[in-house]
């Protein structure tokens, strides 16, 4: 059975009660889309918990980074991916190591793999192949 993201009233849903997004993949790279989205979703309110094992320990966007998902010492709401589509399983298992309540891959990104690995765990709050930014958008025009 292939993944399908859940309906756009449950999207908007995780959108208006998330509050710590965690970014795994954010580079610190100010051309990259990762950090020109991020910028948005902090812009918009939210905390942002940057994760990445190569700036850990250094700030983005006036954040500390931490070297892995489980690092963080908050709990996340959602966890926006921007890596390629083959690591989502990866992330996947991290994930589960975890409380967080969203996996969320970023437009282009998406695995069965990681899908089924989640729902099988019973974590089914999965969007995939989706932008936070376009997303966050919509709730403006609501």
């Amino acid at each position: 059975m292939a993944f399908k993201n859940p309906d756009e009233q449950t999207i908007q849903g995780y959108l208006k009660q998330a509050k710590n997004v965690a970014v795994v993949g954010l580079s610190d790279n100010t051309e990259r889309t990762s950090y020109q989205v991020t910028k948005v979703v902090q812009a918009y309110g939210y905390n942002i918990f940057p994760v990445n094992p190569k700036l850990a320990g250094q700030e983005i966007l006036g954040t500390k980074v931490y070297a892995r998902l489980q690092d963080v010492p908050e709990p996340i709401d959602i966890v926006d991916i921007f890596r390629r589509s083959e690591f989502l399983p990866e992330v996947a298992d991290d994930f589960l190591e975890t409380n967080a309540k969203v996996f969320w891959a970023q437009l282009g990104i998406e695995s069965e793999d990681a899908a089924k690995k989640l729902q099988d765990a019973g974590r089914n709050d999965i969007v995939m192949d989706r932008c936070i930014k376009i997303e966050l958008g919509k709730l403006d025009q609501q």
